[in-house]
């Protein structure tokens, strides 16, 4: 197990239970009690975790984990949802992505179709984002137009929040936007932890005629703090096999199309 997927297995663990000591977690992930300590000392030196004597307690903080920690959870459905997202662009069209790491798989994707990259005319790919990170992948993967909102960079996510990008997406229209969220359910809505993210992705839905929601199974049915749009503004939802069948008739029941990878 590499550094960031220990330490994301760490702050997940801590999530769940609130403290954990440094025998706990060496048992948990099979690694040296040494290891486990100089792990401690470096998420409480970046002010994820509060070190405590003989391990450590959450930090509030461990509820919206850097991007850089998440990219090995579900990363196998997540790299299946983007699959089956990338499929529903069509060339020539201009798509709104947010960030997160469901949309990082969507956005490679879509960098290796050979049709929306082929340069032709009428064929080129626009994309609207506000996360750096999407834009750098595809800069450096395809032959893509690129559209980047301005704003306050969210270290957490490399997504770009405020005014300055609420400017420009008020100014654009999307064919389609592929939306990654902290969570969705039927009677809340998409939803993100972050009140600035849950603000900009809003504006894309306004801005789109197409709204289709990507997460993987894990986020269905739950709930974060900021409201992104009510279910009846999103057509369809891209998840993993692993969603119950129950939550996948009430979405559709919803009005919602689901598309399982």
């Amino acid at each position: 197990m590499d550094r960031y997927a220990r330490w994301n297995a760490l702050l997940e663990l801590l999530t769940e239970s609130g403290r954990v000591t440094v025998e706990q977690a060496s048992e948990r992930l099979d690694v040296s009690q040494a290891t486990i300590r100089r792990d401690f000392d470096q998420l409480a030196q970046q002010q994820m975790i509060t070190r405590t004597r003989g391990g450590a307690v959450a930090n509030g903080v461990s509820y919206d984990l850097p991007l850089r920690y998440k990219s090995a959870k579900h990363s196998a459905e997540k790299q299946r949802i983007g699959e089956a997202a990338a499929r529903l662009v069509t060339p020539g069209t201009v798509v709104g992505l947010n960030g997160g790491t469901t949309i990082t798989e969507v956005a490679r994707a879509l960098a290796v179709r050979p049709d929306l990259n082929a340069g032709g005319e009428g064929s080129q790919l626009t994309v609207v984002t506000n996360a750096l990170n999407i834009a750098n992948e595809l800069l450096l993967r395809s032959r893509m137009k690129i559209v980047v909102a301005g704003g306050v960079v969210r270290p957490q996510s490399f997504e770009v929040v405020g005014p300055l990008g609420g400017a420009l997406l008020k100014e654009v229209t999307l064919d389609i936007v592929l939306l990654g969220v902290d969570a969705l359910d039927v009677e809340l809505g998409a939803a993100s932890h972050h009140e600035g993210e849950a603000s900009m992705n809003s504006l894309m839905v306004a801005r789109a005629k197409r709204v289709v929601v990507i997460a993987d199974s894990s986020k269905l049915g739950g709930h974060a703090f900021a409201r992104i749009c009510p279910i009846s503004k999103i057509e369809t939802l891209v998840t993993d096999s692993g969603a119950p069948a129950s939550t996948i008739a009430a979405f559709q029941d919803a009005g919602v199309d689901v598309i399982t990878a």
